[in-house]
């Protein structure tokens, strides 16, 4: 595994293959649970990395093997080309973990919960003393530093989260549902300090998220997980396009003759619905088929009451890969009792 490269050169620091996760049935031979099915995927080297999917697809139980809190049933993974299953300690040490539910100590100060962390991984408060103090100005929370983290408002507990994942300086960081509950404020400002710790420090990120919006404007690329399987993989344009490209619609005067059959014979259409005197077409380079659409219809005789464009979103691609919307935080195709998508372990999984 050593120096692992994609077929492009990239360098690897995530290389699933054929992960596959079988939760036991209860007692008396229930037939157990396939969580995870023949995962596979690489994440390259400083990139961020979206992976996700409904609630029960699947995504909790591959980031638990992943961050060495599961056993996988088959298959392989590896962290910076080292085993996870028969070298736990050594992974964790190479990455860092903020989870969707927060794990700091509440009657302790920001510092206190930073320096705590430090000597969970075997360093000491000389070594990482100005580190620290670098983490808390970054995250803008040097002046609360010493306050107690009950004091502290939501975002700036998803800001201290952040820098404890960073204080042992891992290159990989696995942010699970890390702005869940902000507002649009502490969201922006939480990606504002990922983008920045990935432009200063080459970091590699490994997020999953239930705002699309996020995922489409930072993720790199994105792998999209249901039932246990992946389903999609590719950068946001990509996935997008996938869907059948941009939307045109086309409304007509009233009385104007059908233009279907002029919109279908047109370079880029790949369909055409009807809603009234309204025309969805379906098209790739949505913009530059406006004025050709107007123009041809105007030779036609056909009156043109207005032309919009619209692109395709994430939750067009989840609605038509998974045939369902993006499911809400909390709903789970699973049965009661399902280990898929509980919570961390004791300790959140730290070491």
């Amino acid at each position: 595994m050593a120096g692992a490269k994609t077929p492009n050169g990239h360098d690897v620091v995530i290389d699933a293959q054929n992960l596959r996760m079988i939760y036991p049935g209860a007692a008396g031979g229930a037939k157990g649970t396939v969580a995870v099915d023949g995962v596979t995927f690489q994440v390259r080297r400083g990139e961020i990395f979206g992976f996700l999917g409904p609630n029960g697809a699947g995504k909790t139980t591959t980031i638990s093997i992943l961050t060495t809190l599961l056993r996988a049933t088959s298959g392989s993974a590896h962290i910076e080309q080292i085993d996870v299953q028969s070298d736990p300690d050594q992974v964790r040490r190479k990455l860092g973990l903020v989870f969707q539910k927060s794990t700091a100590d509440e009657e302790l100060t920001g510092r206190e919960n930073m320096l705590i962390e430090a000597g969970l991984y075997g360093l000491s408060s000389r070594e990482i003393g100005g580190h620290v103090d670098d983490l808390l100005r970054q995250m803008d929370l040097a002046a609360s530093a010493d306050r107690f983290v009950k004091t502290y408002s939501g975002g700036m507990r998803r800001r201290l989260e952040l820098a404890v994942g960073m204080v042992h300086r891992p290159q990989l960081l696995f942010l699970d549902e890390p702005t869940l509950g902000l507002d649009p404020q502490g969201r922006a400002g939480f990606w504002r300090y990922i983008r920045h710790l990935r432009e200063s420090q080459g970091l590699t990120v490994f997020m999953t998220t239930h705002y699309l919006d996020e995922a489409d404007q930072l993720c790199d690329r994105i792998a999209v997980i249901d039932h246990g399987k992946i389903i999609a993989l590719g950068t946001p344009r990509e996935l997008k396009d996938s869907v059948g490209g941009d939307t045109l619609e086309v409304t007509v005067t009233p009385g104007a003759p059908d233009p279907t059959n002029l919109l279908q014979g047109m370079a880029g259409v790949s369909s055409v619905v009807r809603a009234g005197d309204t025309f969805r077409v379906k098209c790739s380079h949505g913009e530059a088929l406006i004025p050709k659409t107007v123009l041809a219809a105007d030779q036609a005789g056909i009156g043109i009451a207005g032309v919009t464009v619209t692109k395709p979103t994430l939750d067009e691609v989840f609605l038509q890969l998974t045939g369902h919307a993006y499911r809400e935080e909390g709903e789970s195709p699973h049965a009661p009792g399902d280990p898929e998508g509980a919570a961390p372990g004791p300790n959140g999984g730290r070491p």
